[in-house]
């Protein structure tokens, strides 16, 4: 009897990664998924590597975590994938505080952002 096997969420040449609590804003981590948005994906890892920011690894853990799901989960070729969409959204907001001059309260919050990556198989042109 069994249930039915849920629709994929994404196309048949296509593949996604999702990250989750990611311990930076979203303003600086979307300064990443730019850099790599549109590109191949060996380029976008080279790029990731050599790139000086603290949250790089982070995102370059999530796109190889895509390239692994294109790879072993829907078949796709590694060579013919690009980052089609990388998008990135808020998470929880920490709030934590400060005292400060006369009986006041200065207040500090510390964000957690995610981000997804959805990588496309193109047809090569000979």
């Amino acid at each position: 009897m069994g249930k039915d096997k849920n629709p994929r969420r994404v196309a048949d040449n296509e593949a996604m990664a999702k990250l989750r609590m990611l311990k930076t804003s979203p303003q600086k981590l979307n300064l990443l998924a730019q850099m790599i948005r549109g590109k191949k994906v060996e380029k976008a890892l080279t790029d990731l590597t050599f790139s000086k920011k603290r949250i790089a690894l982070d995102v370059k853990k999530c796109l190889q975590s895509a390239i692994a799901n294109a790879e072993n989960n829907h078949g796709l070729d590694v060579d013919a994938l690009v980052v089609a969409e990388a998008w990135v959204g808020k998470n929880l907001v920490m709030k934590r505080g400060r005292p400060r001059a006369r009986g006041r309260f200065g207040r500090i919050q510390k964000p957690f952002s995610e981000l997804t990556i959805k990588l496309r198989q193109i047809e090569e042109t000979v």
